[in-house]
Formats: C-alpha cells, sequence, structure tokens
C-alpha cells in the first residue's frame, strides 16, 4: 500500500478525474485513515462550480468523512484525553489550524471566523504536501492537530454519515435560535441542513415544526423525521408561501425561521413569515448565489425582527453531533437520509444528482466492499 486512488477536481467546471497519490510519510501527531464514507453536499457542487473564493485546484473534496484508523504515531488523543489506536473508526473536524490567538478566537468567541483557519476538502489543494486531504480518496491524510472523534458506542459509519455536514451545521443553527419549549418553528429548506435543523428543534421541545422545500422526496423525508406540516415550494407562490405558513402559526407566523435553502429569494419570505418579535437564523447563504432586496422598516424595523447569521461549525458542535446521534438516532434515524451510494469513479454522478435533488444525502464509498 503505496499510493491511493482520489476522485479530484482538476478545476472549475471540469470533469471529475481518478488520480493516484503517494502516501504520506507520518509526522508525530498524524493519521492515517481509510475512507469509510465521506459525504457529497451542496458545498462540494459550488466547489464544482468554482463558487468558493480561495480553493486551489486541483483539489480532492469531502470535508465531512468517517474512516478507520490504518497507522499513526503518537501521541494521539482525544478531547478526553483518550488514545486513538489503530483499528479505531473515527471522524475528525474539518476546520484544521485555528489558531486560538487572534481577536476572533479570543475576543469575539467566534473561531468559525478565524483568518488562519483551513478546511480539508476545501482549503487544502490536492497538490499541497503532505497531500491527500479530502475525503474522496481510498485513504485521508490527517496532519497533527487535527481535532479527532471516536464514533460512540451504537454510532455506525453509515449514522454519522447520515448526519454529516448538514447535521453540525444544524447543531451550531439551533444553538443560535434558542428555541424555548413550545415554539413554533418554520424550516425554509429541505436538503441535509433542514432536515436535521427539523429534527434538532422537535428535539429541543418546539411546540411545531414546518418545513417547505422540495422536491417531494425531501418533504417526505422530513414528514418521517416528524415534522408537523410540510410544504412543496415548486406549487405554490411566494405570496402563498408566506400566507400559507401565517396561518399554520395561529395567523401570527412562527416564533423562530431557520433559512437552510441555499436561496436568496428565501430571505425576504423568511422575514415576512416570522411573527413579530420573532427570530431569524440564516445559515443556508454559503455560497454568493446573488442579492436580495427588502424593505427593512416593514420587514426587520418595524416586526422588531432578530436576525442570526450562522457560518459553518466548531468542534464543540461535532461533539454535541455525536452525542444526539448516540442518544437519538434510533427516533429520527439519520442513516435513512443516505439515498445512494457512490464509488469514487461515479462521483461526478453523485455531484449531478445532488445538484438535481435527486438525493437526499449522497455518499462517496472509496471502498464499495467496506461494509459501513
Amino acid at each position: 500500500m503505496d499510493t491511493a486512488a482520489a476522485a479530484v477536481i482538476p478545476r472549475p467546471g471540469a470533469p471529475i478525474e481518478i488520480r493516484r497519490y503517494s502516501l504520506p510519510a507520518l509526522e508525530p501527531g498524524s493519521v492515517l485513515l481509510k475512507v469509510l464514507a465521506s459525504e457529497v453536499c451542496g458545498t462540494d457542487v459550488h466547489l464544482w462550480h468554482g463558487r468558493l473564493d480561495g480553493v486551489p485546484y486541483p483539489l480532492i473534496p469531502g470535508h465531512v468523512s468517517v474512516g478507520e484508523v490504518v497507522d499513526l504515531r503518537d501521541p494521539v488523543a482525544d478531547v478526553e484525553g483518550q488514545p486513538i489506536r489503530v483499528g479505531d473508526r473515527v471522524t475528525f473536524l474539518d476546520v484544521h489550524r485555528t489558531c486560538h490567538r487572534c481577536w476572533y478566537c479570543l475576543v469575539a468567541k467566534a473561531s468559525t471566523r478565524c483568518p488562519h483557519r483551513r478546511v480539508y476538502g476545501i482549503t487544502y489543494g490536492a497538490e499541497e504536501a503532505p497531500g491527500l486531504a479530502g475525503g474522496w480518496a481510498e485513504y485521508l491524510y490527517l496532519r497533527p492537530d487535527t481535532r479527532i472523534l471516536p464514533l460512540a458506542p451504537g454510532v455506525s459509519p453509515d449514522i454519522w454519515i447520515g448526519g454529516g455536514c448538514g447535521l453540525t451545521t444544524a447543531v451550531h443553527a439551533i444553538e443560535l435560535a434558542g428555541i424555548r419549549l413550545g415554539d413554533r418553528v418554520l424550516i425554509q429548506g429541505s436538503g441535509p441542513v433542514g432536515l436535521s435543523a427539523c429534527a434538532l428543534a422537535l428535539l429541543s421541545g418546539a411546540g411545531w415544526v414546518g418545513v417547505i422545500g422540495a422536491p417531494e422526496l425531501r418533504l417526505q423525508a422530513a414528514q418521517r423525521i416528524g415534522a408537523d406540516w410540510t410544504l412543496n415550494v415548486l406549487e405554490t407562490t411566494p405570496e402563498e408561501r408566506v400566507r400559507a405558513v401565517r396561518n399554520a402559526c395561529a395567523g401570527r407566523g412562527p416564533d423562530i425561521v431557520i433559512e437552510a435553502s441555499g436561496n436568496p429569494e428565501a430571505i425576504r419570505e423568511g422575514c415576512a413569515m416570522a411573527r413579530d418579535a420573532g427570530r431569524y437564523v440564516i445559515v443556508g447563504q454559503y455560497t454568493d448565489n446573488g442579492e436580495v432586496t427588502l424593505n427593512p422598516h416593514h420587514l426587520i424595523n418595524r416586526k422588531h425582527l432578530e436576525i442570526r447569521g450562522c457560518w459553518g461549525s466548531d468542534f464543540s458542535h461535532v461533539y454535541r453531533a455525536m452525542e444526539i446521534l448516540a442518544r437519538f438516532d434510533q427516533r429520527i434515524q439519520w442513516s435513512s437520509l443516505i439515498t445512494r451510494r457512490y464509488s469514487l469513479q461515479e462521483a461526478s454522478t453523485a455531484l449531478a444528482d445532488v445538484e438535481a435533488r435527486h438525493a437526499v444525502k449522497a455518499v462517496i464509498q472509496p471502498h464499495p466492499d467496506q461494509g459501513s
């Protein structure tokens, strides 16, 4: 085992290529994973189209992955101080090199805005030494100081990747939402982030949870999770959606609206849907999909609407996501969100399926014979 195959985006818009890379020599504190599963999320579609700034192509995507430790150089330990060992099944925080020394880390307590942060599968290029820094590969090299988290008892690779990036991001969004027992919560968007936000709102004690999105496949998933109410955006106008949401919430609108759609037009609708003195959390605008105009007097100031932006996740969200899966997966069944598994050679198909919303959750499985 001297090399590993990887699916590579050579440049924006180019077909995915399968390339082979040498396995890096391990540094002290580093870990080599055999990749069991890696997520295909909306971010990867944006990377494919070149919509994110500062991305070093060629790139091995796959920022949320799970794998088996096949080699490491001690000392490597988890957050509890327990040693990581060969054979352990683990995941990790995709954000690396957060400095914990800058103003954002120490004063603002907003490590997701640390200017030194790097991200596996996004801002580490395929040609950047020591290499293999994305999960769409047979093996993944975790550099020293990567925050590694073993899978909890009862949490299989399927369960973890079924939650994946959508779950950790939703943990952050729900944290910012500040849901109180009995609150009415609306989720805009029925992708992985929206579906996990729906599940977490229910687990947080919301009295009513609604989901608007498309296609019907995803709305059915929301219903299985426990959504009280769903609405298909492809079958309604913006005016109809605002009216329907407000009517479903005593004519006032929901206490909290969480935007997880990625569509800028959703922002104006979300502001209109939320009740007066409600809260709006925007988590879906990860990339620049354009601008939207709104009337700040009518939709924000006079409504006394609180708006919070949510960017990415930190290790606390990954840790809490693992705890949630260990405690509540039998109720939610995150692995049921996996629509299809793809080999490395099928990575282009996986991206196309996610972009067309043919899949709720698409997963790259570099070793097809390796069960999850």
